[in-house]
C-alpha cells in the first residue's frame, strides 16, 4: 500500500476540496490516462485496487504510472467513544484528487486494450472519470 516514509506531522486538518487541478491535468508520460471528473478522497486501498485491475488486464505488458499519492492521513476515533479527549489516531490515508486531475497514465500497448485496461481500473474507484487518450501529431 502507498503511504509516505515519514511526514511532519501525524494529524492534518481535512481541509477542501473545492475548484479543479491546476496541476497534473495533462498526459505528461503516457498515450492514456484516466482523468478525474469529480473530487473526492482515494485512499491506498482503491489506488492498488486499480493498479493490480490495470496491470492484470495489460498482462504486465507497457508501462504504468501512478500520478497521485496518499499523503493525507485520515485520522478515526474508537466505536463508542465519548466525544472529546482529543483527536483518533490516525487510521489509512488518502490522496486529494479535484477534478481534471489525471490519475494513470500508460504506454505500450493497444488503444483498445489501454481503454478496457482504464474502464476495469475506473470500477475500483469512487468517482467517475473519463479516458483520455493523446493526439497523435503527424507531420
Amino acid at each position: 500500500m502507498l503511504m509516505p516514509k515519514r511526514v511532519k506531522y501525524r494529524k492534518q486538518q481535512r481541509g477542501r476540496m473545492n475548484g479543479k487541478a491546476v496541476r497534473g491535468s495533462q498526459l505528461s508520460f503516457g498515450s492514456f490516462g484516466l482523468k478525474a471528473l469529480e473530487p473526492a478522497w482515494i485512499t491506498s486501498r482503491q489506488i492498488e485496487a486499480a493498479r493490480v485491475a490495470i496491470t492484470r488486464h495489460v498482462k504486465r505488458g507497457g508501462k504504468l504510472w501512478i500520478r497521485i499519492f496518499p499523503d493525507k492521513p485520515v485520522t478515526k476515533k474508537p466505536a463508542e467513544t465519548r466525544m472529546g479527549k482529543g483527536k483518533g489516531a490516525p487510521e489509512f490515508w488518502v490522496a486529494v484528487v479535484k477534478p481534471g486531475r489525471m490519475m494513470f497514465e500508460l504506454e505500450g500497448v493497444p488503444a483498445h486494450v489501454a481503454k478496457e485496461a482504464m474502464r476495469l481500473a475506473s470500477y475500483k474507484l469512487p468517482i467517475k472519470t473519463k479516458f483520455i487518450e493523446a493526439e497523435e501529431t503527424s507531420v
